[in-house]
C-alpha cells in the first residue's frame, strides 16, 4: 500500500504520513522506506490512561492537505484502546473537511470483541461516508495463521471505473516486490469463509478467544488491586484486544525483565494471549514489585 501511494498520489500532495503515538513499531519503517515523511498525532494520554481524543482531533485539523492518516480499526496496537463510535464520526468529518487520506490497519478484527460486525464498525463508517481510502488487512491473528502472514490490501474508490483504473496500477506494484503470495494461507482462508458450517465454527472460536482475553484482563486487574499494587488499574478492562499497556515506564518494564524474567516491551506493553490462572498471581507479584521499586514515567 506505501509503495502503490508513494508512486501514484499526485506530486504536489507532498509525502506526509501521521501514525498514532504510539502504534505498531513497524508502521514507521514501512513508510519511510517507501519514501514518505513520517509525523505523528497523539493518541495515548499517559496520565490519564486513555485515549487523547481532543489532542488527536487538534492535529489532524491543522495536518496539511492530502497528508496520509493511519488508523488502527480496531484493537490499537499497542494501547488496546479504540475510539468510541462517536469518536469514530468525529474523525471521519475531521478527515473529510481537511481533504485527508485514510489508510487503515485492521489486524484484529473478531479478536477484539469477539463479534465480526462490532469490530468493522470504523471500516464501515469510512466507506458509507464517500471517502476514498485505503486499507490494509490482515488474517495472521484472528486466523491463526502467523507462520503464513496472509491479508488484503484493499482500496476503496468511488466508483466502479476509477476501481478498475487503481486495480491495473495495483497489478504491476504487486509484481515488482513479490510477484505472488504464497497459496497456502490464502486457501486456508477462502475455504474458511465460503463454508458456512466452518464459517460458523470459527465465528464461536473467535469469540472464545476474545472471551478469554476478556477474562485475563478482569483477573490481572482485579489481582493488582486485591495487592493494593499503588495507581489505578481499571485501563487494563477499558482496553481491548490481545494486549495491555499498562503504564509501566522502561524502568519498570527493565526489572520485569532482569528481576521477573517476564519477558515484554520496555514501552510496557504485554501480550494478554500468554497470560492463564496459573501464572496471573506471579506477574501481579511482579508487576506490584517494580511499581513500588522502580522509578514511573508519571504518577500512575
Amino acid at each position: 500500500g506505501a509503495e502503490f501511494m508513494n508512486r501514484h498520489l499526485p506530486q504536489d500532495w507532498g509525502r506526509t504520513v501521521y501514525l498514532s503515538d504510539p502504534t505498531w513499531g513497524n508502521h514507521k519503517q514501512i513508510f519511510l522506506a517507501a519514501g514518505f515523511a513520517v509525523k505523528t498525532y497523539p493518541y495515548w494520554d499517559q496520565a490519564r490512561r486513555c485515549v487523547d481524543m481532543d489532542a488527536m482531533l487538534h492535529t489532524l485539523k491543522f495536518a496539511p492537505k492530502h497528508s496520509i492518516i493511519v488508523l488502527h480499526g480496531c484493537a490499537h496496537n499497542p494501547t488496546g484502546l479504540d475510539p468510541t463510535k462517536d469518536e469514530w464520526q468525529q474523525i471521519v468529518q475531521v478527515i473529510k473537511d481537511n481533504n485527508l487520506i485514510p489508510f487503515i490497519d485492521t489486524a484484529y478484527q473478531g479478536y477484539a470483541s469477539g463479534d465480526l460486525d462490532e469490530d468493522a464498525y470504523s471500516l464501515r463508517l469510512f466507506e458509507s461516508s464517500g471517502l476514498e481510502f485505503f486499507v490494509a488487512q490482515s488474517f495472521a491473528k484472528n486466523f491463526g495463521l502467523y507462520g503464513e502472514r496472509v491479508g488484503m490490501f484493499h482500496i476503496v474508490a468511488s466508483s466502479a471505473e476509477r476501481a478498475k483504473v487503481v486495480l491495473s496500477q495495483v497489478k504491476p506494484v504487486v509484481r515488482a516486490m513479490y510477484s505472488n503470495p504464497p497459496v497456502h494461507g490464502g486457501r486456508i482462508v477462502e475455504r474458511i469463509l465460503s463454508d458456512p458450517t466452518l464459517f460458523a465454527e470459527w465465528q464461536q472460536q473467535l469469540k472464545d478467544v476474545a472471551a478469554r482475553i476478556h477474562r485475563v484482563r478482569s483477573d490481572l486487574r482485579g489481582g493488582l488491586e486485591a495487592k493494593g499494587t499503588p495507581g489505578s488499574w481499571e485501563h487494563i478492562t477499558r482496553q481491548i484486544g490481545m494486549f495491555s499497556y499498562t503504564g509501566l515506564s522502561v524502568a519498570q518494564s527493565e526489572r520485569m525483565i532482569d528481576q521477573w524474567h517476564i519477558y515484554m516491551l520496555k514501552n510496557g506493553r504485554i501480550s494478554l494471549a500468554g497470560l492463564n490462572h496459573k501464572n496471573i498471581p506471579y506477574v501481579v507479584g511482579a508487576i506490584d514489585d517494580c511499581v513500588r521499586n522502580a522509578p514511573g514515567d508519571s504518577k500512575l
